[in-house]
This record gives structure tokens, sequence and C-alpha cells, in this order.
């Protein structure tokens, strides 16, 4: 298709891998699995609000409520450096590390930030993420 463009951004983590933030088909716009980690961070630096983790990779402190933040303004940045907005998203798959501990939180801060904009949703439990992560967003927007 000639109206396929990649879209990639200095405002939300790097990818742990060789893809774009996002790629336009159409009128349609993709995100790759979108993580918690801050703007620049990648699989080596791994900054994930609210976490720190010893020496060999335990858990000493965990917010997984500060997680959920930072993936929805994660998703937020790769939007607009797309051209597309939080308006537009007509899909959102997210992925739990641990369904039973955190999907009450999960389901109350999505109500935050989508409370004007429904799109659909699906949530399923993973047994892990690539980086020592307890969320991630895959999302379908709109853009024009």
């Amino acid at each position: 298709m000639s109206n396929q463009e990649k879209f990639s951004t200095n405002k939300a983590p790097k990818p742990v891998g060789l893809y774009p933030h996002a790629r336009r088909a159409g009128n349609l716009l993709f995100l790759s699995g979108v993580g918690p980690r801050t703007a620049g961070s990648d699989a080596s630096d791994s900054q994930v609000p609210g976490l720190e983790l010893d020496k060999n990779g335990n858990f000493i402190q965990f917010d997984f409520e500060a997680q959920c933040r930072q993936v929805f303004e994660n998703v937020r940045a790769i939007l607009d450096a797309s051209g597309s907005s939080w308006d537009q998203l007509i899909d959102v798959q997210v992925f739990l590390v641990n369904m039973k501990r955190d999907f009450h939180t999960y389901n109350k801060i999505y109500a935050e930030y989508f409370k004007d904009n429904q799109p659909c949703r699906t949530t399923v439990e993973v047994s892990s993420l690539p980086t020592p992560i307890a969320i991630e967003l895959k999302c379908i927007a709109t853009i024009d």
C-alpha cells in the first residue's frame, strides 16, 4: 500500500526491537506494544515508574498504578506524534502479568482516562513481558 507510514517518537520509550512505535495503513493507525517505561529508555536502561529492583532483578518496590498512568501517557505521546489522538482510539488490547492482583486497579484507572472515548477492549493475562513491566497495551486508532 502506498499510504503506509511508520512513526516513532522520542517522547515514548524506545522499542526493544526493530519496529516502529506505530504504523499507518489507510485511515487506521496500529501501535506496537506500549509499556510503562519512561520516554527515551530502552531494554538496557529500563526506567519504570514506581519500580525498583535489586541486583538480582527481584522487586524492592512496585507501583502498578504508576505503571498504568505511564503506559497511558506513552500511548498518548505516540498517538500525538503520529497525527492521531486519544479520542481516535478504537481498540485497546491490555496485557497484564497478574490479572488477580492488578485488574481492579487497571479498570479503575482506565475509567478515568476513557470516560469520554470508550474504545473496544480486551484484557488478557500473560506470564511475562520483555522488560520488567506489569502491563502493556496494543492499540488501534483512526487517523485522518
